[in-house]
């Protein structure tokens, strides 16, 4: 369904039904209240855990895709690469070291290099919960998982009585920004349906030098969920959505001009059974990714490149899993238990020439299942203690489906029909005290062990292996990572602060490394190194009057080549993002300072499958400012303006800039937006 007739449909219900008051409508604690201010930065809620409503504002311009909502928390940064569809990192690391989720399900995309990661198929503002877990420091969400876990949730509505609910925004910006949401839900007690659109579109933007930057996108998304809800503790769940896009990208040589996007679901949810057995959940899914690659819809070929005809690349992979998780309660203990399983398919087609592509038959090269099962315990041993492990176990399976090497001239693929097979552990334990109650003071140390499998990008994009091996499918290893992280809380009646630190040890690390390919561009190869890790995230709020607050958070991601003895590469430089806030209750104003450090600590053309170290780079400060307006508690403007001094700069996680804009052959890295205006409107009936 196309998300304008979709939204014509909604309006037509709006128009013929009477709203539901907040009251009568569950919907599992969120808040039916706008909070006042703009997001510039999350705070982590309990040890290591960060929630946050993407529904939000946020500053700067709110967000186009998952990545980009993620920068709000410290510690995360994105491979920059023009307008949208960044890669996350977290702590420096990248990939399925992060276990990307949305609605308890993975969204895998399926570009070779990433043009297409799990977190540009997410909306942000179409859900309700973003919820990050810092280091490897649970085993229920999925195996891999260790630099952290980042689930985008959608709560179950439950209605009191027959009514309905509805959250609309509208942005509009620079460059061609702007955005519509829509989110509606009707029901009574035993059941609901819900409706979320969006449409978000920009144009290329201009640097602060005013030079253009290849970067114009747009996308769409639809999701409908119909629910039995028979009382407040059994709900059934069933989910489908749909969604596309296309998207310009001034650092690769292709631009992606399909994200398309098809998604069902179906889970159930039963709590406070009543006995030792305190609520069982089921869930199941299925996600399929159809993307498309060429250089010819969004660009000009560029005639003296290394694709001077036109070109294109269709690549798709079909996802399917399910998770059954039981949760058991005594007095001074809860044990979650289950099992989960993921199975995957990867398969691909291209063409010379314009649509050509359509017409060659799909050629299957990948086939990835994986099942786990995983048990968490968190266990109070005291009025101010309280122990959190878990151990689970996955047993790993991989098929290379390739009957040839590719490119120009294939040669047989001596690892065709091969399956690789691995048994992997992973385990955590977290201690942590209450030193006092009031004001509250937490600290907390965990040690964390997670066994790796390589993912899809490790095993079949890199263009060789290590020199004695046969490819990479048969060479790359399993990593292994174990981090200690330790850290504090403090909330008073007028600050809050935290700290979060980690040292880690990752034995076969999987490094990408590039060399020049001449006019062909660089090539890869994929190795096992060993590694160490270490760094942290502080931050504070200090309300030091009625209506003020201030906020600042630094975090800093450090890592070494210990094969190697020179620096871990893709490493985010030390940053600080210091805000300053005022509510009256009406009016909101806030401004926010960033910086960041220049970053020497790199390893020239080492990386990973997205990106490699272009060298040093220069440090920047920039100054955003926003202020906001509520009409009612049920209507609010915001408004921002970010880059306020139309400073140039460029991040150091960034693609070179591709030749085919007019690119030097030398890299230089992709330069960000100048002076930037929006504002949004938001109504919640």
């Amino acid at each position: 369904m196309k998300p304008t007739t979709l939204c014509a449909a909604v309006a037509a219900i709006l128009l013929h039904a009477s709203p539901t008051s907040a009251a009568d409508v569950v919907d599992d604690d969120t808040d039916s209240v706008f909070e006042p201010v703009v997001v510039t930065a999350v705070a982590p809620r309990t040890p290591l855990v960060f929630e946050t409503d993407p529904k939000l504002p946020r500053q700067p311009v709110p967000a186009s895709d998952g990545a980009d909502y993620l920068k709000t928390v410290p510690g995360f940064t994105a491979i920059r690469n023009g307008g949208t569809n960044g890669d996350p990192v977290l702590r420096g690391m990248f990939g399925s070291r992060l276990n990307l989720m949305s609605n308890d399900g993975t969204m895998l995309g399926a570009c070779p290099a990433r043009m297409d990661n799990p977190l540009s198929y997410v909306a942000p503002e179409t859900f309700d919960a973003l919820t990050v877990i810092k280091g490897p420091q649970s085993v229920i969400w999925g195996p891999g998982a260790s630099a952290g876990t980042v689930r985008f949730e959608r709560r179950t509505v439950r209605f009191d009585e027959p009514g309905w609910r509805a959250d609309a925004s509208v942005l509009a910006g620079s460059w061609g920004r702007h955005d519509e949401v829509l989110d509606v839900a009707a029901g009574a007690p035993r059941g609901f349906v819900r409706v979320t659109a969006n449409r978000s579109e920009q144009d290329d933007y201009d640097d602060g030098d005013g030079r253009r930057v290849p970067s114009a996108w747009q996308k769409w998304n639809a999701d409908v969920e119909a629910g039995w809800t028979p009382d407040a503790d059994t709900r059934l769940v069933a989910t489908l959505g749909r969604g596309d896009g296309e998207a310009r990208y001034a650092g690769r040589g292709m631009d992606g001009s399909q994200f398309e996007r098809e998604s069902a679901g179906l889970r159930f949810e039963k709590t406070r059974l009543g006995g030792v057995l305190d609520a069982i959940e089921a869930s199941a899914y299925l996600n399929h990714a159809d993307h498309v690659m060429d250089n010819y819809s969004l660009r000009d070929p560029d005639p003296t490149g290394a694709m001077p005809m036109p070109m294109a690349a269709n690549v798709d992979r079909t996802t399917q899993g399910a998770r059954l998780a039981t949760t058991w309660r005594w007095r001074e203990a809860s044990l979650v238990t289950g099992l989960d399983q993921q199975t995957n398919r990867h398969r691909n087609r291209s063409g010379m020439g314009v649509g050509t592509y359509t017409a060659e038959p799909w050629v299957p090269d990948a086939r990835f299942t994986n099942l786990g099962a995983f048990g968490e315990l968190t266990w109070t041993l005291s009025t101010r203690d309280r122990l959190v492990a878990g151990l689970r176990a996955d047993r790993a399976t991989v098929e290379d489906r390739r009957r040839d090497s590719g490119g120009m001239m294939p040669m047989p693929n001596p690892t065709f029909g091969v399956t690789r097979r691995n048994t992997l552990a992973s385990g955590f334990a977290r201690i942590e005290r209450e030193l006092s109650a009031v004001p509250s003071t937490t600290v907390y140390a965990g040690l964390g062990r997670v066994e790796r499998f390589p993912d899809y990008w490790e095993l079949f994009s890199a263009d060789t292996a290590a020199m004695d091996a046969i490819n990479a499918f048969a060479s790359v290893r399993p990593e292994v990572t174990t981090q200690l992280d330790i850290g504090a809380q403090f909330e008073g009646e007028a600050i809050r602060a935290w700290a979060s630190l980690y040292a880690g040890r990752v034995d076969d690390y999987v490094l990408f490394r590039y060399t020049n390919g001449g006019m062909m561009g660089p090539t890869s190869q994929v190795v096992n190194i060993d590694a160490r890790t270490w760094g942290g995230e502080l931050g504070a709020t200090w309300r030091f009057a009625p209506s003020w607050k201030l906020d600042a958070s630094v975090a800093h991601a450090r890592g070494e080549n210990r094969s190697d003895d020179r620096a871990l590469p893709q490493m985010p430089p030390l940053e600080g993002r210091f805000a300053v806030a005022w509510d009256a209750g009406a009016w909101s104003f806030g401004a926010l300072w960033r910086v960041v450090a220049g970053q020497d600590h790199v390893a020239r053309d080492d990386g990973n499958v997205v990106g490699r170290d272009l060298g040093p780079s220069a440090g920047f400060g920039v100054f955003a400012l926003n202020t906001g307006y509520r009409f009612s508690e049920a209507t609010r403007l915001s408004a921002g303006i970010d880059n306020v001094f139309d400073r140039t700069y460029a991040e150091h996680l960034n693609l070179a800039g591709n030749a085919a804009f007019g690119y030097p052959a030398d890299p230089v890295r992709i330069h960000e937006p100048g002076r930037t205006l929006w504002a949004k409107l938001d109504v919640r009936l």
